[in-house]
């Protein structure tokens, strides 16, 4: 029996990268071609999409500064990704490219034109990660005083998904006839109005753009909240996840493709990517030294705890280290973070749940063989879909990318467990091929 393929993913920023380690690249980053560069490597290596995150305010949560968040370029500096997904799109053929967009904070009408522009751009290779945003401190920037409840986010989010695919759809497919005999463009009738009007949205249309070339563009999500987790289900091709253990992520996965089957939809259709930070060496034992300097320090210390700062607004720099931390901490941000991060009961020290979320559960430490060994065994025991690669946010650099393209990929095509080649040439296609 042959071995259950599955997919790769890769989870980045548009950010300023690893800066302060042995190989941190020389240049800056902001004029997109590390990312090209980067692009290009995992294509070659035959991974589904390389996914780029986004956040729309500088933090303050940690501390209620910005210090923190600018001494460590966490979270800031960071570019838009939409025009950086449009050049990576012309440098590459076959490898998905991922932004992230808020429903919160764009206009429906104009991120269905962004959305199908850039998926032509890219020929059908463009995804959207659809977010509801959780800082009411990015509300800020565009004129709010602070975003809806949580829950309520999902509720306007559904409306929002409705329209924008009214949108696309006010164009019909293949209505473009360029008949140069009657000198018409488009075919009579095929482009309309949609005179959305909703509860939270109005629309008259018809889009200026084109159908998307697919129809619409790939969805990813990643709620791991009930409301996020039943959204996920109705509408994305790739769901992300941050896994616990081995019976979470079966739990997880089984419960979001009930949730599909529940929504008329094929659940093998969505394609879950668990997030996984590999640690990679030439031996065991210099992979678990590189580990344990990189969960230990200060600096990660501190990194990891401004990070929950700002996805929870909780400040966690009030919170002695050692210490246990109050257990009766809620957010209206992201919830499941939270939760995952407490480890409510445990007993646990605030440095201890910081450190622990740097070594989850289920860790890939070692030579690429053994990481390619554990995560077709994770595979197997889960029963799909794949993995995103993550380094953390100011982490990447070239001599990662290449020990995962040219140490863990072939590793892993050895084994039979990823594509060696595309077999289409629109994204949710390749997606699906397995």
């Amino acid at each position: 029996m042959s071995p259950k393929k599955f997919h790769l993913g890769w989870f980045v920023g548009f950010v300023a990268n690893d800066f302060t380690g042995p190989f941190s690249p020389p240049d800056e980053p902001w004029d997109g071609k590390f990312y090209v560069e980067m692009a290009q490597s995992l294509e070659r290596a035959g991974f589904d999409y390389m996914m780029f995150e986004d956040t729309v305010s500088v933090p303050d949560a940690y501390g209620r500064s910005f210090d923190t968040y600018l001494k460590h370029a966490l979270w800031a500096p960071k570019h838009d990704p939409v025009p950086l997904a449009a050049v990576i799109a012309a440098a590459t053929s076959r490898l998905g490219i991922i932004a992230t967009m808020s429903t919160a904070f764009y206009p429906p009408y104009m991120l269905a034109r962004t959305v199908a522009t850039v998926d032509h751009i890219a020929k059908g290779r463009f995804g959207w990660n659809i977010v509801t945003s959780a800082q009411n401190q990015a509300a800020l920037n565009f004129g709010m005083d602070k975003l809806p409840p949580h829950d309520k986010r999902y509720d306007i989010a559904h409306e929002y998904i409705d329209l924008v695919r009214e949108l696309w759809n006010s164009w019909d497919a293949d209505n473009i006839v360029r008949d140069r005999e009657t000198g018409a463009y488009f075919a009579p009738g095929s482009v309309r109005a949609v005179d959305h009007d909703g509860e939270y949205f109005r629309s008259k249309g018809p889009l200026t753009t084109v159908r998307p070339p697919n129809g619409q563009p790939v969805f990813v999500q990643a709620g791991g909240s009930p409301k996020g987790r039943d959204f996920a289900a109705k509408y994305a091709d790739s769901i992300v996840a941050n896994p616990g253990s081995i019976e979470d992520m079966r739990k997880f996965r089984d419960d979001v493709r009930a949730r599909a089957a529940a929504h008329g939809r094929n659940p093998d259709e969505i394609k879950i990517l668990f997030i996984m930070m590999p640690v990679l060496g030439a031996t065991t034992e210099e992979a678990v030294a590189a580990n344990r300097r990189n969960i230990t320090s200060d600096r990660a210390v501190e990194n990891i705890l401004a990070q929950f700062s700002f996805t929870t607004d909780i400040d966690f720099s009030q919170f002695p280290l050692d210490e246990v931390p109050p257990q009766d901490l809620t957010t209206d941000g992201e919830q499941s973070a939270l939760e995952m991060f407490l480890q409510r009961g445990s007993g646990k020290t605030l440095r201890e749940l910081a450190i622990d979320y740097l070594s989850p559960r289920v860790e890939l430490v070692g030579t690429p063989d053994e990481v390619a060994d554990r995560m077709g065994e994770i595979v197997d025991e889960v029963g799909g879909d794949g993995f995103l690669i993550y380094t953390g946010s100011n982490s990447l650099n070239r001599r990662f990318v290449a020990e995962v393209t040219e140490g863990l990929v072939p590793a892993l095509q050895r084994r039979g467990r990823v594509r060696t080649e595309y077999g289409h040439e629109f994204l949710r296609d390749n997606l699906r091929a397995f």
